[in-house]
């Protein structure tokens, strides 16, 4: 009997350290951000107001991470009113015929301290191809303003083409180039046990 009260013992503690746990984006300690070059001479950077963007992962360093991303394209913000509607338009975004844009992983490898080669396929005007990203865990504390719940810090960096979903075709480089950078920055928690 004392036999399999260990057992069971041993099997709820190992279904609680490996359990999968989903970590969800602080938006105000969050954002979702990108840069393009106008004319081969100037940086312009923007960002997207308004996502939901989830990790879940069983390891402490997220080297089993699985993540979802689904950007409302109608909150780009580039601080210039008149060239967000003109992004928001059929030209660009097409955000009336297009609201989101979703990237979901595919796979995590590890490819330095706390660093992944992260790859998964982004949607983007009905166009999914696969795209790799590089993410860093930047760290995990807890949050003293959230009863010491645990809190992650993420970045993810990397490059797209708009050409590679056909965004903005009618506008190419140099007018503004092919590559668009990706910053994204990320405080995630989860409820504390």
């Amino acid at each position: 009997m004392k036999k399999l009260t260990l057992f069971f013992a041993f099997l709820f503690v190992s279904i609680g350290l490996f359990a999968q746990t989903t970590w969800t984006a602080d938006p105000y300690h969050s954002k979702l951000g990108f840069t393009v070059t106008h004319l081969g001479i100037a940086d312009v950077p923007g960002h997207f107001n308004t996502y939901d963007v989830s990790i879940v992962s069983s390891k402490e360093d997220f080297s089993d991470a699985a993540i979802e991303l689904t950007v409302q394209t109608n909150s780009i913000d580039t601080r210039v009113e008149p060239r967000d509607n003109h992004l928001k338009s059929a030209d660009f975004f097409d955000a009336e015929k297009h609201p989101t844009m979703t990237f979901k992983s595919t796979s995590i490898k590890k490819s330095g301290q706390n660093t992944y080669t992260l790859k998964g396929d982004l949607t983007l005007l009905g166009v999914t191809k696969p795209v790799t990203m590089t993410m860093k865990h930047r760290g995990t504390t807890q949050n003293p303003n959230a009863d010491g719940a645990p809190v992650a810090g993420i970045q993810i960096t990397g490059v797209i083409k708009r050409s590679d979903f056909g965004l903005g075709s009618k506008f190419p480089a140099p007018m503004i180039s092919d590559e668009v950078q990706i910053k994204a920055d990320g405080e995630f928690g989860h409820k504390k046990d």
